[in-house]
């Protein structure tokens, strides 16, 4: 009798916020799981709850045919590519989380394609504790067979994820619903602010907001912590930073004018330069508490 095939290890480059959630997620539902992040501190962490650590990103390309990528911005997700294209064996897939340049999504899909490698460009909307609770949505541009052949990821990472369409779509797609929501979250962080200067009780503020037609399902996940100031990071402000440069530069190139994100972009470097850039995002409330000098 032939011996049972060694369960399939995932590969995981990227632990931070978003990337630690995947991994929780993934060890759960009792993937093998192979991880590597710069930071020691992050890999001893994951291999606290179970997963192994690889000695570098290249080790993961050696061992698994299905890779997750977790990474800060496209620049890092291209030095990775490299590093790795070389051990990826043809037929394996790699699943790029980051948010990044649809543009770039596109040129590391046909790159990749030519080592016979499968690139889907699968962004996620919603937080790292969001995904914990698997509240998250994923947008996935890139093969669609590819896509199915990753149905048991998805259903681990829990919430929805639709094939959204070709490669950049997911990218493309991320960055429209990042603009949303950080519209969403200013706007809430403005309104508190308001009803706090009128000497309203911003308690009873967000239960008005919450109860009629302003209702948006970000009042759920930072209301409480614009109220309590607690801005310990689920997403850190520096991080929607890096995403509202990447909406407006992917509208100059597209030829769209946003003047809402224009003016959001500003009051996040504004929160950036008064040291608030490594808070939750919902830290831009201490922005518009404070008079402009």
């Amino acid at each position: 009798m032939a011996a049972a095939s060694p369960p399939e290890t995932i590969g995981l480059i990227g632990a931070g916020l978003l990337g630690t959630a995947l991994a929780e997620r993934m060890l759960v539902a009792e993937f093998s799981l192979l991880v590597w992040d710069r930071e020691e501190a992050r890999r001893t962490a994951l291999a606290e709850l179970g997963a192994a650590r690889a000695a570098n990103a290249k080790a993961i390309g050696e061992r698994c045919t299905r890779i997750v990528l977790c990474l800060p911005d496209s620049n890092v997700v291209a030095a990775v590519i490299e590093e790795i294209s070389g051990s990826l064996r043809a037929g394996s897939i790699v699943i790029d989380t980051s948010t990044g340049e649809p543009r770039e999504a596109v040129q590391f899909a046909a790159f990749l394609a030519n080592e016979g490698v499968v690139y889907l460009d699968a962004t996620i909307s919603g937080s790292s504790d969001q995904l914990r609770r698997g509240e998250a949505l994923g947008m996935v541009g890139g093969d669609a067979e590819a896509f199915a052949r990753c149905t048991d990821l998805w259903v681990a990472w829990g919430g929805r994820t639709l094939h959204v369409g070709e490669s950049g779509d997911g990218a493309r797609l991320k960055l429209v619903t990042n603009l949303v929501l950080g519209l969403n979250r200013a706007a809430l962080a403005e309104g508190l602010a308001l009803a706090d200067a009128m000497g309203l009780d911003p308690a009873m503020a967000l239960k008005v907001l919450r109860s009629g037609a302003a209702y948006s399902r970000i009042m759920d996940s930072k209301g409480e912590k614009m109220i309590m100031g607690d801005f310990a990071p689920q997403a850190r402000l520096s991080q929607h930073l890096k995403d509202v440069r990447l909406i407006l530069k992917s509208a100059a190139e597209s030829g769209a004018t946003l003047p809402l994100s224009e003016t959001h972009r500003q009051l996040l470097e504004r929160a950036e330069a008064e040291g608030f850039g490594a808070l939750d995002n919902s830290a831009i409330i201490k922005v518009l508490k404070k008079p402009q000098a």
